[in-house]
């Protein structure tokens, strides 16, 4: 067992996407998906990753943007939208990855039918979330390594593999080729055209080529995950015996997000909610003491810069604010309510925010947190492991439309309805993806028209 084979032969199952139940659950995915890709076009970092992908057609002197390209931007998009899906035990966004690499390779392979399609993407999403439990994503990622990107060209080349009808050898190929060029790290960037965006789309065109490289017959080192390179070079042992599981699809226990922020804030800001749900008034709050995970302490610990997009997506103390301040009004994109932002500073003053070794049971499966208001009626205290969206507490079809309306309405006016029916049916026939792709497109030029 060297965990790639494994992997390989559950990607060509052919009873993988039958049962009619995981489609329908695949269906709201896609949907929640591609409400992110459009919402990010509205974005500063998504409109320069649009230009540049414009760029790139007009230096190669091309008629139609080139499907590498093309796959690399739409990857992209929809990582950085903040609002994409994501695997808690493994710490990675599959969705982000899965959905856009299917349904832009579908488009273009017109002998690909809706069953293999839909086969595509569940092989996708399990690549990537088996590869995040093998290198232990949850521990890596606050050494600096980012699992989604790791994995971002392995499930693409899962997902190209499926699609391109390769046989079970040639898909172990292409896994092991698209592990080969996989990097650990883009480290820290905060400018709109940071690169941490286009390595990511950059490391799923990876994943394409090695799947279209597999199929022409080259090679790469199946016993990747036992040889040296990953202790020696990554300080990663990988546990494989998740790639080699063949009964349960690790697709079920992806969450969806309830609204745009990082998923390390959110339940310190579900329990801030549930306190304040009663007649309880954010004015009369003087101190909130926020328990969390000792190893999200770093990244959610901090106050926000203007300009700098992911410092308010990250921030708790910012989040904190949002939920006492603005309840009723989900944020933008961007993460910015209608409420002064003097007044959201003011209120970040009143929070401290502490690691709490206790919440460490059951950690990575559940990312609890625990929230104290200290208020001038009393002492309020509520702890929340699992927030809206996660499988334990899943979201109902009705509310995940809700959030496709309130990202993509923004960008897409009159045509909304018409962007989701297309979203939530694309899964039913290569015609169905052809069409919301050509949609998708065009959301994408004229975004590049208004900026």
């Amino acid at each position: 067992m060297n965990g790639i084979n494994e992997l390989a032969e559950f990607v060509q199952l052919p009873s993988l996407g039958a049962d009619n139940a995981l489609r329908e659950k695949l269906a709201l995915h896609v949907l929640d998906t591609v409400g992110a890709w459009i919402a990010a076009t509205r974005t500063a970092e998504g409109r320069a990753l649009i230009a540049f992908h414009e760029h790139l057609r007009a230096a190669n002197k091309a008629a139609t943007p080139s499907l590498f390209d093309d796959l690399a931007t739409q990857v992209a998009l929809v990582r950085l939208s903040e609002i994409d899906d994501i695997h808690l035990q493994s710490m990675t966004t599959p969705g982000s990855v899965a959905v856009p690499a299917a349904l832009t390779l579908a488009a273009s392979l017109p002998e690909a039918d809706a069953d293999t399609i839909v086969a595509a993407i569940l092989a996708g999403y399990d690549a990537m979330i088996r590869l995040g439990l093998a290198i232990k994503g949850p521990e890596i990622l606050y050494r600096g390594i980012w699992p989604t990107y790791f994995g971002a060209g392995f499930a693409t080349a899962a997902v190209a593999s499926r699609l391109l009808r390769l046989d079970s050898a040639k898909t172990a190929q292409a896994l092991a080729l698209a592990l080969t060029t996989a990097a650990p790290s883009v480290g820290q960037h905060h400018a709109v055209t940071t690169a941490r965006w286009l390595s990511v789309g950059n490391a799923a065109r990876n994943g394409l080529m090695a799947a279209f490289a597999a199929q022409a017959g080259f090679t790469a080192d199946l016993n990747i995950l036992q040889s040296r390179l990953f202790p020696d070079v990554y300080g990663i042992t990988p546990d494989i015996t998740p790639m080699a599981e063949t009964r349960a699809l690790a697709f079920s226990q992806v969450s969806f997000k309830p609204w745009c922020a990082a998923r390390q804030t959110m339940a310190a800001t579900q329990a801030l909610r549930e306190i304040l749900t009663g007649n309880l008034a954010a004015a009369d709050i003087s101190q909130i003491t926020a328990y969390v995970l000792p190893p999200h302490l770093k990244m959610i610990d901090h106050g926000i810069k203007p300009g700098d997009r992911g410092s308010f997506l990250t921030s708790l103390p910012y989040q904190l604010a949002v939920a006492a301040l603005s309840p009723s009004e989900p944020a933008s994109l961007d993460s910015t309510v209608s409420v002064p932002l003097a007044t959201l500073q003011s209120f970040m003053t009143k929070v401290t925010v502490v690691g709490d070794d206790t919440l460490l049971d059951g950690y990575p499966t559940f990312w609890p947190a625990r929230v104290v208001v200290t208020m001038s009626s009393g002492r309020y205290e509520r702890q929340v492991q699992n927030v809206p969206g996660d499988p334990a507490r899943p979201l109902a079809a009705d509310d995940i439309l809700r959030k496709f309306r309130h990202f993509a309405a923004p960008v897409c006016g009159d045509d909304t309805a018409k962007m989701q029916h297309a979203s939530l049916t694309a899964l039913n026939s290569p015609a169905a993806v052809a069409a919301l792709m050509l949609d998708l497109h065009n959301t994408m030029a004229r975004a590049v028209a208004e900026s």
